[in-house]
């Protein structure tokens, strides 16, 4: 089972994720906001994916995003960007900063599993 974390402030869209994820043989951790998921980061806590809104109060995923990839400790993780409300200046943003995939809300199990696909490294 791969450990993925959730980083979105819509309660039922995070558990319509986690459930899907759960099917994808996936542990998963929710978390409401950026800035809980980065201190259990910098705390040493590394998932093997995070599956990230782009809009969320006080930090955006977008912000979280550059967090991640400025840090060599955190920049390898993969993360696929998860949004209801995009632009294509978005989605080209967060694809620039390093995004692995990108998912529109509301997400179908096999879009979400060919994003992780696509997100995650061949071993």
């Amino acid at each position: 089972m791969r450990a993925v974390w959730i980083v979105d402030d819509d309660d039922e869209m995070s558990h319509a994720v986690k459930l899907m994820l759960q099917l994808l043989d996936s542990t998963v951790e929710i978390f409401r906001d950026a800035r809980s998921a980065a201190k259990r980061l910098l705390a040493g806590d590394r998932p093997e994916l995070i599956v990230l809104d782009i809009n969320m109060p006080e930090v955006s995923g977008i912000d979280f995003l550059e967090f991640l990839r400025m840090r060599d400790d955190l920049k390898e993780i993969p993360v696929v960007m998860l949004s209801s409300e995009t632009t294509d200046i978005q989605v080209d943003e967060a694809m620039r900063i390093g995004a692995n995939a990108f998912v529109f809300k509301p997400v179908t199990l096999e879009e979400l599993e060919e994003a992780i696909r696509i997100a995650l490294p061949k071993p």
